[in-house]
């Protein structure tokens, strides 16, 4: 027998067209959807140390992972079934839609519910009701009717073992079950070769055995087992106390009794399981060999494909381990708003994304206000697509404006990349300072203009009613072809040349606008990944202190700001008295003035000449 060189708590299942790994703080599926493309679902879990300490004592621990796993699995099976097979009609149905709307509920949760219910009846009516009722046809003509003596109840119980496996060799009649347990053998063979040591390729777990210790099937085996045992003693010891004498209600008491002996009969079920799954010694493999026959019956040898979709499972699984970062991925298919909105927010939020981000691309997606997002209605299979692509690009990072290209500055559409800065809200206000001092036939001009944000929406707003010179001076070359597209698209009168602050510029200008670099040198690493990583440097630097461009621009501004005119700045938090004594000093202005921003920040300077 080969010795295993890895040891992992990973464990899975066959799902529809697919395989699902559960590790110790996630569970990834993978399915191979009618298209044949390969579609991952990684959600997370509570990992062990996060979970009660009912979850570290024996026998208690077992029932707990037992019901745990019947649930997360009937989920992955739903949630399978459904990246599965992909409609050629991608319309929600009208019943659909109403049951989305007012019920808050789509079609797969019902069918998820009925097949839940049936298969929670089947279990019971074909291990429990079906075993007791020809345990007692044999008891009318062989123990005298009896039902408390012990050889009734391994009579019953042997019934039971018997009823497992016919129902097994039954399943073998269907090819979509054949297939399932085709998935079910790569997923057995996957985590063998990870436990042999081999690096995992197709060709590699094809070697493997499709037999593993840890298997359903197996822990099936076991509990099947000890309800012998547990219910043949408990039935004889207890039988002279529950018989009343009526066998209909007899038979209802010892249903009932077998009911509430089952977390104990899978609590020492799993502590078994654990226990042989520890060992590799031959010594017990008499004890694992009927787990390993069964197995035979439940696993199949796998296509490539299928050891595909384990591999892709067990390394997403994996990963979730060792990166408690990585974030959760989800299937392409319908689904509600109120699920994918909230697991969004929570996945953004763990990475210090802005969650306001993730109701922006339901809105845009989905092409609603995000006033309407707090109703929930159904996303269609497209709709969830182009939904995950945005999600998945911005959890790399990149800011989101740069993935949809443009954005909303003073109600215009801008423009935006990697060659600008995204304009913010709080700059809107320099655009407003900027239109309450303009007067028909003044010049602007607005340095450092980047995307042309300022200098776009000032022009467009001021020639409505008046007339304006306004031109645009930026040290890129790059910015400058994006601000000028930016002023075609919103129709707006600006002039825009290339210059190092005022080096190229020429004349005297009523307004100068200026949003230049004011972030700390030191301070730029701290900066949200977004920003950091994404938006040009050249337009965060502000030097040392922040203040570099403001001592450039207050050196020169006297030569090109006409009497009577006015410099307006922006600045960040905490700069505006800094930004007044540098003018101060450099200049001979007449006042100066600071104005708050919407969130009460000094955030615009203005200096009177």
């Amino acid at each position: 027998m080969k010795k295993k060189k890895n040891r992992t708590y990973i464990g899975g299942q066959a799902v529809i067209q697919g395989v699902m790994m559960r590790s110790k703080s996630g569970i990834a599926t993978v399915v191979r959807d009618d298209t044949g493309q390969l579609q991952l679902e990684a959600l997370r879990t509570k990992p062990p140390e996060k979970r009660s300490f009912w979850w570290k004592v024996p026998l208690v621990r077992g029932v707990l992972n037992f019901v745990s796993s019947l649930v997360l699995g009937m989920k992955a099976l739903t949630r399978s079934a459904d990246a599965a097979i992909v409609e050629e009609d991608e319309t929600p149905s009208k019943l659909s839609k109403w049951m989305a709307e007012h019920w808050k509920i789509g079609i797969s949760d019902i069918l998820s519910f009925i097949s839940t219910l049936l298969g929670v009846v089947l279990a019971v009516g074909l291990f429990l009701w079906l075993p007791q009722f020809l345990a007692g046809l044999i008891a009318d003509h062989t123990f005298g009717g009896g039902t408390e003596t012990l050889w009734y109840n391994l009579v019953e119980g042997g019934f039971r073992l018997v009823i497992f496996i016919l129902y097994i060799l039954f399943t073998l009649i269907f090819k979509s079950l054949r297939e399932t347990y085709m998935y079910h053998g790569a997923e057995h063979k996957t985590i063998n070769c990870f436990e042999y040591g081999y690096p995992l390729t197709v060709q590699n777990v094809k070697k493997c055995s499709r037999l593993h210790d840890r298997c359903g099937t197996t822990f099936i085996f076991i509990v099947l087992i000890i309800s012998i045992v547990a219910f043949s003693l408990v039935n004889w010891w207890l039988g002279p106390l529950i018989h009343v004498g009526i066998k209909e209600l007899d038979g209802m008491i010892r249903m009932l009794l077998k009911l509430l002996l089952l977390p104990v009969v899978a609590g020492v079920s799993y502590e078994i399981l654990k226990f042989l799954a520890l060992f590799q010694t031959p010594l017990l493999f008499p004890f694992k060999a009927p787990g390993y026959l069964l197995q035979l019956l439940t696993t199949r040898e796998p296509t490539d494909d299928m050891i595909e979709c384990a591999i892709e499972a067990f390394r997403r699984a994996y990963d979730m381990d060792a990166d408690p970062e990585l974030p959760e991925t989800f299937f392409i298919t319908e689904t509600k708003l109120s699920k994918l909105l909230p697991a969004f927010k929570k996945n953004f939020r763990a990475k210090d994304i802005d969650e306001a981000d993730a109701e922006w691309i339901m809105s845009c997606e989905l092409k609603i206000p995000r006033s309407e997002l707090g109703e929930d209605r159904l996303i269609t299979r497209a709709e969830c697509a182009s939904i995950l692509d945005v999600y998945e690009e911005r959890l790399t990072g990149r800011p989101l404006w740069y993935i949809y290209g443009n954005t909303v500055f003073y109600g215009y559409t801008f423009k935006v990349d990697e060659r600008v800065l995204i304009p913010r809200p709080e700059t809107e206000e320099l655009v407003r300072e900027a239109l309450a001092f303009l007067k028909d036939g003044m010049s602007v001009l607005d340095l450092c203009t980047g995307s042309g944000a300022v200098a776009v929406a000032v022009a467009a707003e001021a020639s409505k009613d008046k007339s304006v010179t306004v031109v645009g001076a930026d040290i890129s070359e790059d910015a400058l072809e994006v601000a000028r597209e930016n002023a075609r698209t919103n129709k707006a009168p600006v002039t825009f040349v290339q210059s190092d602050l005022f080096k190229n510029v020429r004349g005297r200008f009523d307004l100068i606008t200026v949003n230049p670099p004011y972030i700390r040198r030191r301070d730029i690493e701290s900066l949200p990944r977004e920003v950091r990583d994404f938006e040009p440097r050249i337009a965060l630097d502000g030097g040392e202190d922040g203040l570099a461009f403001y001592r450039l621009i207050a050196e020169k501004a006297g030569r090109y700001i006409a009497r009577g005119g006015m410099i307006m700045l922006e600045c960040g938090e905490g700069q505006a008295q800094d930004v007044i004594k540098i003018f101060r000093s450099s200049t001979r202005c007449d006042f100066a003035m600071v104005v708050k921003d919407l969130a009460g920040v000094e955030r615009i300077v203005k200096i009177g000449f």
